[in-house]
């Protein structure tokens, strides 16, 4: 991770401190997007796969690339987009310059769309769960999404976590939309830019409690209200993921799953 930087909530007036995460340049150097100290960070309130990118410049070799725009959710609800110091206005090392790791996103869906937060408060730890630290994969399209639920529910502790084969009957389950199972496990993945609904939940959770199994969730943009609290009465795990691959918990079961692993 960068160096911690000070950021200000403009809702609660909270204050935060944020590390920028750190990807790897083409050259093998780390790249970290340079937050402008001081900058007030911005909420967003409508997400477009174009602007959630920003050109980065290596300061070891010159390169540009293009790396998520750093973002941070406060416990108020408010997802802040953190601003970073333009390249333009970057000292170039002295090395040369050129594309980065991608020529840009690639979208596997185009829209708009509010994208709610995390609004609840992280329950503490009542065990530590030994595991190492979660390497996440740079989201660039849905199957980038899936990929990144994939390797996270396996850090949680799930064994044989796999995408299912296109079903044989519409009945199965991943005809209902289940992209991820395991044993013991069925999970969703939306990557798309609008909301979970309420009725993808409930389906969710009927499947789940057809198969015996845990049912978690994942979204791009958030789940609808509705959706969330029935979740809550579920006790259904819900994460939202940021382009950087990292999910974060929705509600209160999300932070239980978190803290005692599989």
């Amino acid at each position: 991770m960068g160096e911690n930087v000070p950021v200000r909530c403009p809702a609660c007036r909270r204050a935060h401190a944020y590390a920028p995460p750190v990807y790897p340049c083409a050259c093998g150097a780390p790249v970290v997007p340079p937050v402008l100290r001081g900058a007030p960070a911005e909420p967003i309130v409508h997400r477009t796969w174009t602007d959630a990118w920003v050109t980065v410049r290596c300061t070891a070799c010159g390169r540009q690339g293009q790396w998520p725009q750093p973002e941070l959710g406060c416990p108020c609800g408010t997802v802040l987009r953190v601003p970073v110091r333009p390249v333009s206005s970057a000292v170039p090392p002295g090395g040369r310059t050129g594309s980065g790791p991608s020529s840009g996103p690639t979208a596997a869906t185009t829209g708009v769309s509010t994208v709610p937060a995390p609004a609840h408060i992280p329950l503490p730890r009542t065990a530590a769960v030994p595991r190492p630290s979660f390497t996440p994969v740079t989201i660039r399209t849905a199957r980038d999404a899936v990929t990144a639920a994939a390797l996270y529910l396996r850090w949680l502790g799930f064994r044989d976590v796999v995408q299912p084969e296109e079903p044989a009957a519409p009945s199965t389950l991943a005809a209902m939309g289940i992209d991820l199972r395991g044993p013991g496990l069925i999970a969703q993945v939306d990557p798309t830019t609008r909301p979970v609904s309420l009725r993808a939940v409930e389906c969710l959770w009927l499947n789940g409690l057809a198969a015996t199994a845990v049912s978690v969730h994942f979204s791009l943009a958030g789940y609808e209200e509705t959706a969330r609290a029935r979740a809550d009465g579920l006790r259904l795990p819900l994460f939202v993921m940021d382009l950087t691959g990292t999910p974060q918990p929705v509600n209160s079961a999300a932070d239980e799953l978190v803290a005692r692993g599989a």
